[in-house]
């Protein structure tokens, strides 16, 4: 990524550049990021290509304006930070589904980031609701955050029994939010292009969630959430206070993506049967 794409970046979430990469500006970095881009897997219901490539996610989310999934998000974000002086390693994590069962190999994508004070932080700006700031990567305590209460741990054995890692304090971690397991991080570093598999299994599975559902979310900017599921428009307020309502029309849809998400599309997505067999 070279200085003028830094800077496109940096304007895309409105943020200065940091003369230094301490935690500090990558905790405003993180929540600058996550009130901006949306989380979102419209490209899955509008037919759009998705490639785990710098150029191109540049040209996505700086270019375009949109937002993304785990992959493109933590993927763009990850080449950001490296380009202003953090060491950054990209992880895979498996998420857990509401039973407690963990999702398939390269479910997910988080950031072992290092800053120049030698500390290293889990930043993830691309799981939904989750953390406004990185998390202690090496603290086992709990970790208080406008998102939840986390807690990074040392994870037992799979369902297979196994544990990750191959060495003593190199095994998995599960980061847990508000005492349920979020997702299992495994601590070898990878690269954009291992993702690919898990990318293209979440936009053509029947059984991913993102095949399954539409969903457009940020950060606002009192802490709160603003969700547009399909026609459903959640806003959570920063004291907790919730509405719900049915975006009636679809110029009403589109006007809510251009108002709240910053997101110009030609047509409304909707959520498109994908073959079982």
């Amino acid at each position: 990524m070279n200085s003028s794409q830094v800077d496109d970046c940096l304007r895309r979430i409105g943020a200065e550049r940091p003369q230094r990469p301490t935690g500090r500006a990558l905790r405003e970095l993180h929540l600058r990021h996550l009130r901006t881009v949306p989380f979102e897997n419209l490209s899955v219901h509008l037919d759009e290509e998705i490639l785990l490539e710098e150029e191109w996610l540049l040209d996505k989310v700086t270019g375009r304006g949109r937002g993304g999934f785990c992959y493109e998000l933590n993927g763009l974000f990850g080449a950001l930070l490296a380009a202003l002086g953090y060491e950054v390693e990209l992880l895979a994590a498996r998420v857990y589904d509401d039973e407690g069962r963990l999702g398939i190999p390269y479910d997910h994508l988080a950031l072992r980031v290092r800053t120049v004070e030698g500390d290293t932080w889990i930043a993830d700006v691309g799981f939904g609701a989750h953390s406004h700031y990185p998390l202690r990567y090496a603290e086992r305590a709990e970790q208080v955050d406008p998102g939840g209460v986390f807690r990074v741990a040392e994870a037992g054995p799979d369902a297979a029994g196994v544990r990750g890692g191959g060495s003593a304090g190199a095994g998995d971690l599960d980061v847990i939010r508000d005492g349920r397991p979020q997702y299992r991080l495994e601590t070898r570093p990878r690269v954009l292009g291992d993702f690919v598999t898990g990318a293209w299994w979440h936009r053509t599975s029947p059984l991913s969630h993102f095949t399954q559902s539409l969903v457009c979310s940020r950060v606002t900017e009192d802490g709160g959430r603003i969700t547009l599921s399909g026609r459903v428009l959640k806003t959570t307020a920063g004291d907790g206070k919730r509405e719900t309502r049915e975006v009636e029309t679809d110029e009403e849809v589109l006007t809510v993506y251009r108002e709240r998400f910053g997101i110009e599309l030609r047509r409304v997505p909707a959520v498109r049967a994908v073959p079982t067999g």
